[in-house]
């Protein structure tokens, strides 16, 4: 929809637009769809993984984890038109002790509050049976922090002493993330946001260009030393390395899920098995449920199937982006520049462990993937950019 001209007289509502004068309010409603048919197949893609489920609640109910991400994702739809009409400058205005808010909650977890879940600690138990993962919190902390940073600093942050204090602040982040919940994959997830809001602001791109190169360089050499020297160790980060250069040779210690998911992927062609038809998610594939959903998606939809998921997150990511070059100020563009940054992490992260091309990360596909937290606060963020798509006005001409 974007600029198009709106059809509709004075006064009548079309499309999300109001006459206000000689511009039209906007709303975007593009978005909004996208968001509705993400969570609806991620829901039915889950309906058709956890009907076989061995995981059974009180009741008998042994469609356990669709029924629970059914009602997390009516709950957080409802929270997501909430948060939305909220404006975001007041999220900003606060966005300091969102930041502190998001650092004490991870620190409970290292507390009595703090559970373990198939070995990791990194959730608080809540009451009901429910559960909490700060990280969450602190993704969208970060973005709404970073930007107001950003946004203060000025053009202080082209001199190094700016970049360095914007950093500061998203390693302190990233930090608390690995090691107060023990989470390397959204400590990785969190920095790089930090990463992604400085080079948009900066008026220079060389050096980003060439600290991502030797990055790259340095992960490069490493792996090859890792791969020449390491063949056994009992760090399970390492492990996992050691099970992604090597996975049918290390079955029995990690690489099984994947050799797994790598044959769903396989067996289900263009077309797939079809919805329901999956043999690896019958107990084959560990919590399949989770970041490997893809692989059922790709047994029983098909290369098709991932090529429908991938367009729709494509969606997504233009309409964010969409937002973000329309805001009516630099707080809201780097706010739903940070939340396209976080979906595109997430998304490539998950595709790229589906596929074997890095180390398994434990990161989930947005939407798609069961988890209650992950569903609320990745509503929460759609809330903000539709807040920001609020304050959007376009031209009559």
């Amino acid at each position: 929809m974007g600029g198009r001209k709106p059809r509709s007289s004075a006064g009548t509502k079309r499309r999300g637009r109001q006459q206000t004068g000689e511009k039209t309010k906007y709303f975007d409603y593009d978005l909004l769809l996208v968001i509705i048919f993400l969570t609806c197949f991620g829901l039915v893609i889950l309906y058709s993984t956890s009907a076989y489920s061995a995981q059974i609640d009180f009741d008998g109910n042994d469609m356990h984890y669709f029924s629970r991400q059914a009602i997390f994702s009516i709950i957080s739809f409802g929270f997501m038109l909430i948060v939305s009409k909220i404006d975001y400058h007041i999220l900003g205005a606060y966005s300091f002790e969102l930041y502190i808010l998001a650092m004490i909650i991870m620190a409970l977890v290292q507390s009595p509050l703090g559970t373990e879940i198939n070995g990791a600690r990194r959730w608080i138990q809540l009451p009901g049976n429910m559960t909490l993962q700060p990280s969450e919190i602190t993704k969208i902390a970060v973005i709404l922090f970073i930007s107001y940073e950003l946004c203060r600093m000025g053009k202080k942050i082209s001199t190094r002493e700016g970049i360095i204090r914007v950093l500061a602040f998203g390693a302190v982040a990233a930090a608390g993330v690995l090691f107060l919940t023990d989470n390397l994959s959204t400590a990785i997830i969190v920095m790089a946001i930090t990463c992604v809001l400085i080079f948009i602001v900066h008026p220079k791109t060389k050096p980003f260009i060439a600290i991502l190169a030797g990055g790259t360089a340095v992960v490069a050499v490493g792996v090859s030393i890792l791969a020449s020297a390491i063949s056994t160790s009992d760090n399970f980060r390492l492990r996992r390395v050691i099970t992604w250069l090597d996975p049918e040779n290390h079955a029995d210690t990690g690489g099984f899920q994947v050799m797994q998911g790598l044959y769903a992927i396989g067996s289900g062609g263009f077309f797939g098995k079809g919805l329901g038809n999956s043999t690896q998610k019958l107990g084959v594939i560990p919590e399949v449920q989770n970041d490997m959903i893809l692989s059922i998606v790709c047994e029983e939809l098909g290369v098709f199937g991932a090529i429908v998921i991938l367009m729709l997150f494509g969606l997504l990511l233009y309409r964010l982006m969409f937002i973000a070059r329309n805001a009516p100020d630099m707080y809201g563009s780097l706010v739903a520049s940070g939340i396209f940054a976080h979906i595109a992490l997430q998304v490539i992260l998950n595709i790229a462990v589906v596929t074997n091309l890095i180390p398994t990360t434990g990161v989930t596909l947005p939407f798609i993937s069961y988890g209650g937290t992950s569903i609320l606060f990745l509503m929460t963020e759609m809330g903000i950019a539709l807040g920001i798509s609020r304050k959007i006005q376009l031209d009559e001409n």
